[in-house]
């Protein structure tokens, strides 16, 4: 039994907020008291699901007294900003990945943070999934040994979903290395030992009506020696969902029929203004999701919530000493020096419940979360040694790693 409930305060409803919205709903240590949105559509439809206040806003959102913690979901180059305002507000804070687009922005932000004494915490990404958590949990056990080598590949359609103009330019935060890598970098360092010494990357950027980087490869190396190769495609053709048992990112199974939908809603709109539109629509309290939702309804949850197995970021398989290690939604397989078994996970009643015990555990309990600022800063410098090195055909040191840290991630209250 909780020992009480975060009162949660949401800066922006949109995309990212739609993903988090069931764990919201579903987790009884969580309740969201208000919102701060420009659409009013979204404003209204979240005042009608939950009876909470909205603001238009993110200035009157942190002057709620009510709000407790501030989830922040708004674009990547506002974060740092949207941070120091809710931590001088003494809000707690959980901030999408990326943390930021510069390291000075993270640098920012931590700070403001420690100044307030408030809580940090960067995610989702997938490293909080607890495929990827019970992966590391066997590792710590010392029963397959060192971890050696990591690969881990993604095959999405990514780059056609509908997307805002500046989610198109690198500069602005857009492309798959800050929106992806940030999961995927993630994924790698916790597993690996957290401390990267250096990048080696290639990048590509095909299409040129989508002007941003749409795949990349990076070949890492850690100061323990541990290496890691990780690739990424986000230009729908391959669905790298295939290797996860046809289990999608999101933990439920995907319909083979709608292949190429990304593609051929984009062919529908011929204007960047008629994009941005179709992405709005689909978002929290656009017409789309309206049709769509299968969030909530009167603040109660539908029954896709604990129907679904976990969520995964592709394929992810860790060469240790004495086995390999291979985290899937329904569990991680062990391909041992004698054989193989699968360490079995039972489908989730909250999704998403590992980034509520991070929460939890650091607001209420006082415990060091593992995704705090200093951790996502130095998942940041790895993503922009991806686009450096690619730029500059050349081997990236790293000055800002940490190790991943020590300890079991929060037990749920």
């Amino acid at each position: 039994m909780a020992e009480r409930r975060l009162r949660v305060g949401v800066a922006g409803l949109g995309r990212a907020f739609t993903v988090m919205l069931p764990t919201f709903a579903a987790d009884p240590r969580v309740e969201l008291v208000a919102a701060a949105d420009p659409r009013t559509d979204a404003r209204q439809r979240f005042a009608a699901d939950f009876g909470a206040r909205t603001y238009p806003s993110l200035d009157e959102l942190c002057a709620d007294s009510d709000v407790e913690v501030v989830y922040i979901a708004t674009p990547h180059q506002d974060h740092a900003a949207h941070v120091a305002h809710a931590a001088s507000r003494g809000k707690h804070v959980l901030v999408e990945k990326p943390m930021a687009t510069t390291l000075d922005d993270c640098r920012s932000m931590i700070d403001a943070a420690e100044r307030a004494g408030v809580v940090l915490i960067v995610g989702h990404s997938h490293s909080f999934d607890r495929p990827v958590l019970r992966t590391r949990e066997i590792i710590a056990s010392g029963t397959v040994g060192d971890v050696r080598m990591i690969a881990a590949q993604y095959y999405t359609d990514f780059l056609y979903r509908p997307r805002r103009p500046e989610e198109l330019v690198t500069a602005r935060g857009g492309g798959v290395v800050f929106s992806q890598g940030a999961h995927q970098v993630d994924i790698v360092r916790l597993l690996g030992g957290g401390a990267v010494r250096s990048v080696r990357a290639l990048t590509g950027a095909w299409d040129s009506a989508r002007p941003t980087e749409g795949a990349y490869v990076a070949l890492l190396t850690f100061d323990d020696g541990v290496i890691a190769s990780l690739t990424y495609s986000g230009y729908a053709h391959f669905d790298g969902d295939e290797f996860c048992d046809g289990i999608g990112e999101l933990g439920a199974p995907k319909d083979a029929s709608a292949y190429g939908a990304a593609r051929r809603a984009l062919r529908q709109v011929t204007t960047v203004d008629e994009e941005a539109a179709l992405k709005n629509a689909r978002n929290y309290g656009g017409t789309v999701y309206a049709m769509q939702s299968a969030s909530v309804s009167a603040g109660r949850t539908h029954s896709h919530v604990g129907s679904r197995w976990h969520e995964h970021f592709g394929c992810v398989l860790v060469s240790c000493d004495h086995a390999d290690l291979r985290p899937l939604p329904t569990g991680v397989i062990v391909y041992g020096d004698t054989g193989i078994r699968l360490d079995p996970l039972t489908k989730p009643d909250v999704p998403r419940a590992e980034v509520i015990d991070e929460l939890y555990g650091a607001v209420v309990r006082g415990q060091p979360p593992l995704h705090g600022g200093r951790w996502a800063m130095a998942t940041l410098e790895v993503c922009l040694a991806i686009l450096q090195s690619a730029r500059e055909q050349r081997d990236i040191a790293l000055v800002h790693q940490r190790d991943a840290p020590s300890g079991e991630p929060c037990a749920r209250g």
